[in-house]
C-alpha cells in the first residue's frame, strides 16, 4: 500500500511519522484484526488515518478542532491510537502532505479494508478511484459507467458515506449541471472547491489557484 507523486515521480515523506514497521500483512482477517489510528499536519490542518492489517479504515479530513478530529476517527474506525506506524502508512501520510501543498498525487495503489461496505458502495468506490488529479465526473456518468443510469442518487448516497475522502476521490463527483454539489467532510462545499483548486480543476467557480491565494 502507497501513494505516490505524479509530477515528481518519487514518494515523498517530508517528517517521520513515528516508528517505522514492516509492510501490513496481506490477506489478514479484518474482523480480528485491531485497528489503530494516527494524526498528522498538513497545510489545511490535522489530518489522520485508521488502518488493520488489511489496508485503511478510514481516512479524516480535518474537523473544526484537533480534538475533535482525532475523536471522529478513533470512534468512527473503532481505532485506538498509535505512533507505531507501517510504512505504507508513512507513505499515504507524508503524499496526502503532498497533495494539500498541491502537488500531484496518485493514490490508487493505496490498499482498503472494504468490508465494512456494501458490495453496491464497495463497486462504486472502486469505480471512483479510476477519476484521477484534476479530472471530474458527474454522479450521472459514474451511473453509466457501472452500468445502471439509474443509480445517481444511491451512488450520492455512497459518497456520504465514503470512509476515504481523498483516497477515493468524492471531491471529483460533480452535479450533472457542473455545479459543485455536496461533500460530507467537514467545511462542505468550501472544503471540495478548495481540493479542486489545487488539482486546477474548474467547477461551479473553483478556478485554478493562484500563486500565495492560500498561502
Amino acid at each position: 500500500m502507497g501513494a505516490n507523486l505524479i509530477l515528481s515521480g518519487i514518494r515523498l515523506m517530508r517528517e517521520p511519522f513515528g516508528v517505522i514497521l514492516t509492510d501490513m500483512t496481506q490477506g489478514a482477517d479484518p474482523d480480528r484484526a485491531e485497528a489503530h489510528f494516527h494524526l498528522f499536519d498538513t497545510a489545511i490542518g490535522p489530518c489522520g488515518l485508521a488502518w488493520n492489517t488489511a489496508g485503511l479504515v478510514q481516512v479524516q479530513l480535518p474537523e473544526a478542532s484537533e480534538a475533535a478530529t482525532e475523536t471522529r476517527l478513533g470512534r468512527g474506525a473503532s481505532a485506538t491510537w498509535t505512533d507505531t506506524l507501517p510504512r505504507s502508512i508513512q507513505d499515504c501520510a507524508g503524499c496526502m502532505r503532498a497533495y494539500f501543498d498541491g502537488e500531484a498525487v496518485d493514490f490508487t495503489d493505496v490498499a482498503l479494508d472494504m468490508s465494512r461496505a456494501s458490495a453496491f458502495n464497495a463497486k462504486i468506490y472502486t469505480a471512483l478511484r479510476k477519476v484521477g488529479w484534476g479530472q471530474t465526473t458527474t454522479y450521472g456518468a459514474l451511473a453509466k459507467s457501472l452500468g445502471d443510469p439509474h443509480a445517481a442518487r444511491a451512488i450520492g448516497a455512497a459518497m456520504g458515506k465514503n470512509p476515504w475522502p481523498l483516497i477515493v476521490p468524492c471531491h471529483r463527483v460533480l452535479a450533472a449541471s457542473g455545479k459543485i454539489g455536496g461533500f460530507s467532510a467537514y467545511g462542505g462545499r468550501a472544503t471540495k472547491r478548495h481540493m479542486l483548486q489545487l488539482e486546477r480543476a474548474d467547477a461551479d467557480g473553483a478556478a485554478p489557484m493562484l500563486p500565495g491565494l492560500f498561502d
